[in-house]
C-alpha cells in the first residue's frame, strides 16, 4: 500500500493502490474543497504532487482541460478527484487557495 503524505500538515496515511487521491485525502481526515463531487468540472481540488508523480495514473484529457482553465497551475498540478494512486508513496500539497472556477 502506498503511503500518502499530506502537506502542509505532514499527516501520513496509507492509501490503497488504485484509490482516487481525493478520497484518500478525505479518508485521512483532511479537508479539501471539492465542489463538483469529483467530476473535474470545478478545479477546486487542485493540488501539487511533490513526490511520486510518476506513480500516479497519467493525466487524462478532461483533467488537462480543467487545469488549463485555472490559476496557479504548475508541472506538479493535478486535480485530486482525477488522480489515481499507483503503488509508490506520494507527497501531496493541499493548496491554501481555491483555484477552481
Amino acid at each position: 500500500m502506498p503511503m500518502l503524505t499530506i502537506l502542509p500538515s505532514g499527516k501520513k496515511a496509507e492509501a490503497a493502490e488504485g484509490a482516487v487521491l481525493l478520497q484518500a485525502i478525505l479518508a485521512a481526515g483532511e479537508t479539501i474543497m471539492h465542489r463538483c463531487d469529483g467530476k473535474a468540472e470545478c478545479g477546486s481540488c487542485h493540488v501539487f504532487i511533490h513526490d511520486g508523480r510518476k506513480s500516479v495514473l497519467k493525466i487524462q484529457r478532461l483533467e488537462n482541460e480543467r487545469l488549463d482553465a485555472i490559476v496557479g497551475v504548475s508541472s506538479k498540478s493535478r486535480l485530486a478527484c482525477q488522480t489515481i494512486l499507483g503503488k509508490d508513496d506520494v507527497t501531496v500539497e493541499l493548496l491554501g487557495f481555491a483555484s477552481g472556477l
